[in-house]
């Protein structure tokens, strides 16, 4: 911690010298105060990026309260520069626009140029050129508005310099060298030699670009010349630089000789791969290629550029291994090695597609033109299709420029009325959204209210249709168990008692001795004893106790098959699969199964003759199979016809839409086989089972 403060002690002793002064050349205390905070959060990078920040916030807040415009606007640039600096596009976008604003109403055109420069950069350091361009041309405009000095004739070259580059760059030659050639001579007045050599060097590559490599050698010997008379730390790497353009300008001039010997000398130079690997890299690719176009050295040629390639590689340029690809494909294919030249230019291509770069794309593909001739029409095409398409962005790119220069002031113009237009409309948009509120307010708390009152009368309404619901199906609950009881006392009071007597009485005639007789009361005595125990079976059924019970299927069955088997005196066995829960099949699918189990019994005690009978119940594939099978006489089941007992079971199984199949041969017993849907008791019922059963359970 105390070395962090001695650092911050040391940045503020250093700033010191960096003051600002007032009109009459006096040091402002509180100027003084602004540039160390400034300096602090610019320069001191071991401090957090948000104490840093804090400082240029203390650093506005001061400056706003100046009353020196000039002095406050100047340091609020250098705030907003230190914002990008520290890369805080928001920061620096909101104070570039606040200072652009405040110059301009104080028309203080030195600050107003320099935010639009300030912003112009911005935009170049995102490749957002066009923007670029278009505040540099303001920038510009506002520095012409200065009185000439030296200074702002500094400005103003500068800022034509800027704008040249940008021209090149997408290669609006002729509007390039116009601003370049002005700031020239501005600077050639200041006898500003470095920018006088920069200047030179673009007007060399604009006159490559329009093809003029004489003119271009021209103007990089000249550039050369101005070397020698600044002064710079970086010296030497101009000299590389410019004896680099100076060999570049011969190879694009076909004078190979001269290349070479430029390159060699170039390269003499052991400093240069260690500081500048890059351009190192590039000299030695292209001298590779003066000496296979000029030497006809190959094996020099392939082993520079071998080098090249690696040297690439390693560093990651891959702009420049597009260019060392494609001469390495030529350099192959004049040796007689076509294939690996196809393959090396193929692999150019594709590094020339990945950097956008069309130039070495358009030479690419007319050597792959002239290397694969299978595919020359197809890479013939996309050289020309590439090449439209570069020339019409070239030209929309021109016209752009045009606009710009001929439509800036109108632009502003523009820009200020639709300014007070936009804060018009601004106006009448709040005003129409507030009345908007207002009414929509209104109208949904009238809905609100009205559906508050529809759902109370639903809820009201509701209360009463439940209510009358319950009465009713107590009501009808109410009755049918009293309709129930009322039919169980009948039938087993009236009917039952009735029938007792009648058997009582054919008993005692039954002492008649003839033969006939006795068959005859015996047979009557049978028909009613099964009368009495069918309608005895439905009194309990009809019974509260027995509906009950009903419930108890497994075990309401097994009290059936017992009885039967005990008053018959054949052997009855009952099974069923104990994981079904079978009480809460559907009541139809339960009384229907217990009718076809009595009535198929009763078929055995008559007419079967048998001794044995197996009942099954079980579920197969969500189907209820039902199995009755005895040991008795059997019968022909395609002869004769079915008598009521059968035909009653063929009706339950319709009934609730199952299948029947009867085997039977006579002497070999039958078996019947019914299947049922395996239907259980619905959602909506399943309360009222459960309750049955727990009263069945106690």
């Amino acid at each position: 911690m105390k070395n962090k403060y001695l650092v911050l002690l040391f940045i503020l002793f250093c700033c010191c010298g960096k003051q600002s002064v007032d009109r009459e050349g006096t040091i402002a205390p509180e100027s003084e105060i602004i540039n160390n905070w400034i300096n602090i959060a610019r320069d001191s990078t071991q401090l957090h990026l948000n104490d840093r920040k804090q400082f240029l916030e203390k650093a506005t807040k001061k400056a706003n309260q100046l009353s020196n415009d000039t002095i406050s606007l100047d340091h609020l640039s250098r705030i907003s520069l230190a914002y990008k600096k520290l890369q805080d596009s928001t920061k620096f976008r909101n104070m570039n626009l606040m200072v652009m604003e405040l110059s301009e109403k104080s028309e203080i055109y030195k600050a107003l140029g320099e935010s639009h420069w300030d912003l112009a950069s911005f935009f170049k350091s995102y490749g957002i050129m066009d923007s670029a361009y278009f505040h540099y041309k303001k920038a510009n405009k506002s520095f012409n508005n200065l009185p000439i000095d030296s200074t702002s004739l500094s400005l103003r070259g500068r800022i034509l310099y800027s704008m040249g580059r940008i021209q090149d760059y997408f290669k609006d030659y002729l509007g390039a060298e116009v601003n370049i050639t002005e700031a020239i001579r501005i600077f050639e007045d200041l006898e500003d030699y470095k920018r006088i050599y920069n200047c030179n060097n673009i007007l060399g590559i604009i006159a490559g670009g329009m093809n003029n490599s004489e003119k271009s050698l021209e103007y990089y010997t000249k550039a050369g010349s101005y070397i020698d008379k600044f002064k710079s730390a970086n010296k030497q790497v101009y000299l590389w630089e410019n004896r680099n353009n100076i060999a570049n300008g011969y190879l694009i001039n076909k004078e190979y000789s001269k290349a070479i010997v430029a390159y060699k000398e170039l390269l003499s130079d052991k400093n240069l791969r260690r500081e500048k690997p890059k351009l190192y890299s590039l000299a030695i690719a292209s001298q590779a290629y003066a000496l296979l176009r000029g030497a006809k050295n190959y094996s020099k040629a392939s082993d520079l550029l071998k080098l090249a390639i690696k040297l690439n590689d390693s560093a990651g340029f891959s702009i420049d291994q597009t260019r060392a690809k494609r001469y390495f494909a030529e350099l192959l294919a004049s040796s007689g090695d076509t294939l690996n030249g196809r393959k090396s230019a193929k692999e150019s291509l594709s590094l020339a597609k990945a950097s956008s770069d069309n130039e070495q794309q358009l030479e690419v593909l007319r050597l792959l033109t002239r290397l694969d001739s299978e595919n020359a029409v197809a890479y013939s095409n996309e050289y020309y299709e590439l090449s439209e398409k570069i020339k019409d962005e070239e030209r929309a790119i021109r016209d752009k420029f045009a606009r710009i220069r001929l439509e800036t002031d109108e632009v502003i113009q523009r820009n200020e009325l639709l300014s007070r237009q936009k804060q018009i409309w601004i106006g009448v948009v709040l005003g129409l959204i507030l009345l908007g509120i207002a009414l929509f307010t209104i109208i949904w708390q009238r809905i609100s209210n009205n559906r508050l009152k529809f759902q109370q009368k639903q809820q009201e309404s509701n209360q009463e249709i439940y209510n009358l619901m319950l009465s009713q199906q107590g009501k009808f609950e109410e009755g049918k168990q009293l309709e129930q009881k009322r039919v169980s006392e009948e039938l087993h009071d009236g009917i039952l008692g009735q029938m007792l007597g009648i058997r009582l009485i054919l008993s005692g005639l039954n002492d008649k001795d003839d033969e006939a007789s006795v068959e005859q009361r015996a047979s009557l005595i049978e028909k009613l004893r099964e009368l009495e125990e069918e309608i005895r079976t439905i009194s309990h059924e009809l019974s509260d106790a027995s509906y009950q019970k009903f419930y108890n299927f497994i075990v309401s069955l097994d009290d059936l098959i017992s009885t039967i088997s005990e008053s018959s005196g054949i052997t009855c066995s009952f099974t069923y699969d104990e994981n079904v829960d079978w009480d809460d099949l559907e009541g139809d699918i339960k009384i229907n199964a217990y009718r076809i189990v009595q009535e198929s019994l009763q078929n055995c005690v008559k007419h079967a003759k048998c001794e044995n009978a197996k009942i099954n119940f079980s579920t197969e594939d969500h189907v209820l199979k039902l199995t009755i099978t005895d040991d008795g006489v059997g019968f022909d089941i395609n002869k004769g016809k079915r008598g009521i007992g059968l035909r009653n079971v063929v009706s339950r199984v319709k009934k609730v839409k199952g299948t029947l199949d009867i085997n039977s041969k006579k002497g070999k017993g039958t078996t019947v086989t019914v299947s049922l849907p395996s239907n259980y008791i619905r959602l909506d019922n399943l309360n009222g089972t459960v309750a049955r059963k727990e009263v069945l359970n106690v």
